[in-house]
């Protein structure tokens, strides 16, 4: 839960700077963000690129070793380079752990035959093209959720949606959790809001949105963002673990997502990248630990949920009715 009695934490080399005459100006309270979990906290751990069981396990010794508790771990490959063995290990690791277990939903544009994804415009980028990739993107959600998978991660706002209404039908469990992807990731409070009305549990925002931005979103909206402290180079690289505090301040309910810049791109993961996986995966755990220190240090790492948290509470969605394609 969150401590309202706690000191305000303090700001990276404030004291220093302020006996030059140099501080910062004061927080504005207007810019804070006024939600949390339902479980009171105010941010949850997020450990992504998690290929396979393997990795996993890397992941679940590292985080023991250094202590960095872990909320969620998220794949990016997706459900179908996955074997049913693959995903019943990774899903039993996880839920012996209290670990949310993240799938990356199916056949994805930029592995797909068009060719418009490898223009300099990007095309349609990851989205599903066509019945078939749509088709092809339920078929992994229902077997993963089959297996003991409760949240999927997707990057077509017509998936999203067709999953959501399943949920809503019983056809996927009622406590199936949908993540966006980054890729497809909201750069607007309109745009945020229209995901969350869609189905979406938690919205990756681009790692690049400034200060500002996140408190125009929370006016709009309170489902849970994700964001890398750390963002891969295909997402920008940017490493914003000085920022942490003012991010959850800002952001909050907000799941951090502990990424790795300067390190080649697995996916999709096979076993010819197995070396590469396995030391991001490691390393990326290691940023984690980096990222919690310095919160720490500053006084701010209060308000973390409860280990076992994975639901994002009540969310405001589009009406749903029989007839809709």
């Amino acid at each position: 839960m969150t401590d309202v009695s706690a000191p305000a934490p303090r700001r990276p080399g404030e004291q220093a700077l302020a006996t030059l005459g140099l501080a910062a100006p004061e927080p504005h309270p207007s810019d804070a963000s006024p939600h949390a979990f339902p479980d009171g906290g105010r941010w949850r751990t997020e450990i992504p690129s998690v290929e396979g069981p393997e990795s996993l396990a890397v992941v679940l010794k590292e985080s023991a070793r250094l202590d960095v508790p872990i909320h969620r771990v998220s794949q990016g490959s997706g459900v179908w380079m996955l074997s049913d063995a693959d995903i019943t290990e990774m899903a039993d690791a996880c839920a012996a752990r209290d670990i949310e277990l993240c799938l990356f939903t199916g056949p994805r544009g930029t592995w797909d035959t068009g060719g418009s994804t490898r223009t300099d415009s990007g095309g349609a980028g990851l989205r599903a093209r066509g019945h078939d990739a749509l088709a092809g993107c339920v078929e992994d959600a229902l077997r993963a959720t089959g297996l003991g998978v409760k949240c999927l991660l997707v990057a077509d706002e017509g998936v999203l949606w067709t999953l959501h209404r399943l949920r809503a039908r019983g056809v996927l469990p009622a406590d199936t959790t949908f993540k966006v992807s980054a890729l497809i990731g909201p750069v607007n409070p309109a745009s945020y809001a229209v995901f969350e009305r869609l189905g979406a549990d938690s919205i990756n925002i681009p790692s690049d949105l400034a200060l500002a931005h996140f408190s125009e979103i929370r006016r709009t909206s309170r489902a849970p963002m994700d964001l890398y402290i750390e963002a891969p180079d295909d997402l920008g690289g940017y490493v914003r673990m000085y920022e942490t505090a003012e991010l959850i301040r800002r952001g909050a309910p907000l799941y951090l997502k502990f990424g790795l810049s300067k390190s080649p791109g697995i996916y999709p993961y096979g076993a010819q990248l197995r070396d590469t996986a396995l030391s991001s995966a490691r390393e990326r755990v290691r940023r984690g630990r980096l990222v919690l220190d310095l919160l720490s240090r500053h006084g701010a790492d209060g308000g973390m949920s409860p280990l076992g948290s994975r639901l994002p509470g009540p969310l405001s969605r589009f009406p749903l009715t029989p007839d809709q394609p």
